[in-house]
C-alpha cells in the first residue's frame, strides 16, 4: 500500500533539487527563493538546521572531494557545511544576469549537468543546459530554453532525460548519451505532458528504468515507462510537487520536495513547500553519483 507522509514540515518558498547521498545517508535539497540548503536525516527522523547561502540557490551535487557544489543566481560554488565557506569556481552565465541556475543531475561518470532559468517576466527563452566537468571546465550544450528541468539518467547511463516546464512547451525529451564523451545526441520527444494535469518539473529514474516526473501544478507524480507511456499516477497532497528522489537506506523511499508559493487561491494545502516521503512503491531507486570534481 502506497503512503504519503510529510517528513520535514519546512513550508519552504520553493523547495527543489533533492539528491540522496548513499555514503552520507542524507537527503540534500534547497529552498531556492529562501536561499537555504536543507538536509534531511531519515535515521533521526528529522531535518537538520538549514544553511543560509545568502542568495537564490537551486542546483546541488555532493562532491567526492567533500561538501557540495551548488548553482546559484551568481554562479557555481563549492560549499562546506562545517565551515560555511562558499567558494566561487565558475560563472558560465555572467553575460545573462537575469538568469539563475535551476535543476541538475550528475551522470554516472561524475560529470554534473545543470540548467538555467530566466527570472525576467515575461520569461524569455534564454536559458541553457550546461555540463560542468570534474576539471571545473564548463560546456554549453543546448540554448533557447525557458525553464530547464527534468534532468535524469537511465540506470545504465546511456539515456539522458531533460524537460522545459514552460506552459507553452511542457515537454520531456530523451537523448542518447555517450558515457565516454559526456555528449547527448538525438534529442527526441519522450513525453508531452499535455496528457496529464501537471507540467514537468524535477525528475528521477527507478531501478526498472522508469522515469518519475513531478507534475507541478497538477497535484501528482507520474511514472513513465522507458517507452514514454504512463504507468502510474500518484496523487499528492500539494499542488506543486517539484522534485522526486529515491533515498533511504534501501533506496525504497521516494522523497518529494514541493513549492509553497503560487498556490491556487482557495485550495487546502497547509504543508505546501515541505518535504514528503512516498513509501510502499513496487520499485526502488538507483544510487546517485557524486560530482567527481
Amino acid at each position: 500500500m502506497t503512503t504519503i507522509e510529510c517528513v520535514d514540515d519546512t513550508r519552504s518558498l520553493l523547495g527543489e533539487s533533492a539528491v540522496w547521498d548513499v555514503a552520507d545517508g542524507l537527503l540534500y535539497w534547497a529552498d531556492i527563493d529562501g536561499g537555504l540548503l536543507h538536509r534531511y536525516d531519515p535515521a533521526a527522523g528529522r531535518g537538520l538546521a538549514p544553511h543560509d547561502v545568502g542568495e537564490k540557490v537551486a542546483a546541488i551535487a555532493v562532491r567526492e572531494a567533500g561538501g557540495l557544489v551548488i548553482g546559484t543566481e551568481s554562479g557555481i560554488y563549492t560549499y562546506d557545511f562545517d565551515t560555511k565557506a562558499r567558494v566561487k569556481i565558475a560563472d558560465p552565465e555572467a553575460d545573462r544576469p537575469d538568469n539563475r541556475f535551476n535543476d541538475c543531475v550528475t551522470d554516472r561518470q561524475g560529470r554534473w549537468w545543470l540548467g538555467s532559468f530566466g527570472m525576467m517576466r515575461p520569461q524569455r527563452a534564454e536559458a541553457a543546459f550546461w555540463r560542468f566537468n570534474p576539471d571545473h571546465s564548463v560546456t554549453r550544450w543546448l540554448d533557447g530554453v525557458y525553464t530547464t528541468n527534468g534532468l535524469a539518467f537511465s540506470p545504465d547511463g546511456s539515456t539522458m532525460y531533460l524537460s522545459d516546464s514552460h506552459p507553452d512547451v511542457r515537454t520531456i525529451w530523451a537523448c542518447d548519451y555517450d558515457i565516454d564523451t559526456g555528449m547527448p545526441t538525438d534529442r527526441r520527444v519522450f513525453f508531452d505532458t499535455r496528457e496529464v494535469a501537471g507540467r514537468p518539473d524535477g525528475g528521477t529514474v527507478d531501478a526498472d528504468g522508469c522515469y518519475w516526473m513531478a507534475g507541478v501544478g497538477g497535484w501528482q507524480l507520474v511514472r513513465l515507462t522507458p517507452r514514454g507511456e504512463i504507468d502510474m499516477i500518484i496523487d499528492m497532497p500539494v499542488e506543486r510537487p517539484s522534485k522526486p528522489m529515491f533515498g533511504g537506506p534501501d533506496l525504497a523511499t521516494l522523497f518529494v520536495t514541493s513549492i509553497g508559493i503560487g498556490q491556487t487561491e482557495g485550495t487546502e494545502q497547509p504543508q505546501a513547500g515541505s518535504l514528503f516521503a512516498v513509501t510502499g512503491l513496487p520499485v526502488g531507486g538507483v544510487p546517485a553519483a557524486r560530482f567527481a570534481g
